[in-house]
């Protein structure tokens, strides 16, 4: 399976460390956050072909990476040259994709990489999505399944969590059918002025199935320089 990472954002919440530096590439243990998924999704998935978009201090990641093959991998890219969100960021990958499932991660995710054979391994009809239990979903996205497993709905950051027992948080990290690029075709800008990715799931998962899957261990979004500092404690 083939694997698209969005590495595009300015990550304006990590303030005057991503000015020069885009976010995935802020060190976690002596390696970018962007290595650590690469090279995760490798050596546990067996993914070998990657496509990163790429955006803010583009030529970071690029003389990084190159083509992937000191990572023993192949890599090629695509830039999102207006930075108006992850929900039409994918389709700039899309002749890339072809029509085979593919692995979608935001760039700024970092979870124990045996995850990821598991997320590949769960793909079926749609797609799956990987949630978290035990994180703060006003912070993302609550994810609702029902008594199956399948997404019922996918609220972005309740203000009332408190009304959706049992809702689990969206962890950023996917395996699509190429039908979800419909979807994404079809997007309006919500009410920040951005394309959002989960409205495009959301309507996927209404017109099909996409499957849930709760990760185990450790799970982390790099999102801000308080997480940062404290990944770093740990490794």
């Amino acid at each position: 399976m083939k694997a698209l990472i969005l590495a595009a954002g300015k990550g304006t919440r990590m303030g005057s460390l991503t000015s020069e530096t885009p976010k995935p590439m802020l060190g976690v243990g002596g390696r970018p956050v962007l290595e650590w998924i690469v090279s995760g999704l490798r050596d546990s998935a067996d993914v070998t072909e990657f496509c990163l978009v790429i955006g803010h201090q583009k030529e970071r990641i690029l003389s990084h990476f190159q083509d992937g093959t000191a990572l023993g991998v192949s890599i090629t890219y695509r830039e999102q040259k207006v930075l108006d969100g992850t929900g039409r960021a994918p389709l700039l990958a899309r002749d890339w994709i072809r029509d085979e499932p593919f692995l979608l991660s935001y760039g700024d995710i970092l979870v124990n990489p045996h995850e990821y054979r598991r997320l590949v391994a769960a793909y079926r009809d749609d797609g799956v999505i990987a949630v978290c239990s035990s994180q703060d979903i006003r912070l993302g996205g609550a994810v609702l399944l029902d008594s199956a497993g399948l997404v019922h709905d996918i609220i972005e950051k309740p203000e009332n969590p408190e009304l959706l027992p049992g809702s689990y948080y969206n962890a950023g990290i996917y395996a699509f059918s190429p039908r979800v690029f419909l979807f994404m075709d079809e997007l309006k800008k919500s009410a920040r002025g951005e394309y959002e990715l989960t409205d495009a799931v959301r309507q996927l998962a209404r017109s099909g199935k996409v499957h849930g899957l709760v990760l185990n261990g450790d799970w982390a979004d790099v999102r801000d320089p308080q997480i940062l500092a404290k990944l770093n404690r740990e490794r």
